[in-house]
């Protein structure tokens, strides 16, 4: 069993490869370190294709959110930053996160991931539509291997290796984590490449992406992988409500035997 404070700080083996990130100006001098990994994300310009993209999106919007402002910016980790739970997800939806400035929210995901955490006790309601709606996360993160939406919800390689490195600082700065849910293959391999362990285990030990897979990683969390609540998952029957609560309720049964 994973021991709370077991973290990722000083577990690799071998150094993570980083891409430059912005560095934070003296006006961010008084924020905590993931305030400040949120508004180096917000500002984050490395990839000229989905800030492109992000904008296009903004500026022409859905015919249902006409009337709304669109974030149309990169979207930061949402959560409680002492959380032993940490949702990795894809990306940024065109018209829910890009649209509404939050992780899972405000889209047919969201709804699930909301209605999920809350059910089991991470969230104080079961409703994600937009920031100020009052949603608030207890002992659980939500984070993202891309923080822009990409075209077509895919992000290149090359878009994925620009923003590890702010997945790397969260995690740097969270090594009360216990339990990792990745929703998706490449969210699945977007952590174990930013926590080190793709370089740390040899490939055929890594963890391979299966939805309910469970893997105990040597000194670091639990990975528990689950294929994403996108729509085409979920109106497919790919992924139905009991196998989504399963996920959730096997975080919950370790977190709770990992005690306090």
């Amino acid at each position: 069993m994973a021991r709370r404070g077991g973290g990722l700080i000083g577990q690799r083996a071998q150094p993570v490869k980083r891409t430059p990130v912005p560095e934070p100006t003296s006006e961010l001098a008084a924020l905590g370190p993931l305030q400040k990994i949120e508004r180096r994300v917000i500002a984050c310009q490395l990839c000229p294709r989905l800030r492109q993209y992000c904008a296009e999106v903004a500026r022409e919007k859905r015919r249902a959110f006409r009337d709304q402002t669109y974030w149309g910016r990169p979207i930061p980790a949402f959560g409680d930053p002492r959380a032993r739970l940490l949702l990795v997800g894809l990306a940024p939806a065109a018209h829910g996160g890009n649209r509404t400035g939050r992780a899972f929210t405000g889209d047919s995901s969201g709804d699930w991931v909301a209605e999920a955490l809350h059910r089991f006790g991470f969230a104080n309601q079961a409703r994600s539509v937009g920031r100020g709606d009052g949603l608030a996360l207890t002992d659980c993160l939500i984070s993202a291997a891309a923080r822009c939406a990409p075209p077509g919800n895919k992000p290149t390689r090359q878009e994925l290796d620009n923003c590890r490195p702010y997945l790397i600082a969260e995690l740097e700065q969270m090594p009360q984590v216990l339990v990792v849910v990745a929703l998706g293959g490449i969210a699945h391999e977007a952590w174990l490449r930013a926590s080190g362990f793709w370089d740390r285990l040899p490939p055929r030990q890594r963890p391979v992406f299966r939805h309910g897979a469970e893997s105990g990683l040597p000194g670091g969390p639990i990975l528990l992988s689950s294929y994403h609540p996108s729509r085409q998952n979920t109106n497919t029957g790919r992924l139905t409500r009991p196998m989504w609560h399963a996920i959730f309720r096997r975080a919950k049964e370790l977190l709770a035997g990992a005690g306090t």
